[in-house]
């Protein structure tokens, strides 16, 4: 079994929507809920809700490359988020639900920047995407209750309304690409 890890760093609004989607792929190891690209270190979830910080919040995704590429993760990404909308996502409005990719090499930056070329292209959105790519930047994890919330809190309203319908459409166009667990 490989023991190659890479990492990727997502905005696509509401942290809890985006955990609950990579945690399903096949070759991702593990996804932490956080904060990045702010200016406060170490920030709560009640700072970055102020949006006074700066920060995006973020899922930080372990990935094993020889099982799923860095341009798969971001095919996911852009299918599950609406990246035309500067700071919101749905009902989520303010600075930390931008859409934002921080890459962590030459080689992320250059295959995000492609992709987003490609899907401008295409006009698959109908709109300008407004994905920020940003250099590396500080992640900061959110508190332990953020963890897994869609798992833990499947009967939560907001886990209902929104996270459920996301995850399952995500699951009917990604299917090939998940975990058998799942």
């Amino acid at each position: 079994m490989s023991t190659q890890r890479e990492v990727a760093v997502f905005g696509g609004g509401c942290f809890w929507c985006t955990e609950a989607v990579f945690q399903e792929l096949r070759g991702v190891v593990e996804v932490r809920s956080g904060y990045a690209g702010g200016h406060v270190e170490n920030p709560t979830y009640e700072q970055v809700c102020s949006a006074r910080t700066g920060h995006a919040e973020v899922v930080e995704i372990t990935f094993n490359p020889e099982v799923i590429q860095y341009g798969e993760l971001l095919n996911v990404f852009f299918a599950t988020h609406d990246p035309t909308t500067p700071d919101r996502q749905g009902n989520d409005v303010g600075p930390q639900y931008r859409s934002v990719i921080f890459w962590q090499s030459e080689a992320q930056r250059e295959a995000a920047r492609n992709t987003i070329e490609i899907l401008e292209r295409q006009d698959i959105f109908g709109a300008p995407i407004v994905t920020q790519l940003c250099p590396p930047a500080t992640f900061w994890p959110a508190e332990s209750y953020h963890k897994d919330y869609f798992r833990n809190n499947p009967r939560q309203g907001y886990c209902n309304v929104v996270i459920a319908p996301k995850v399952a459409k995500f699951r009917r166009q990604f299917a090939d690409n998940l975990k058998k667990s799942v």
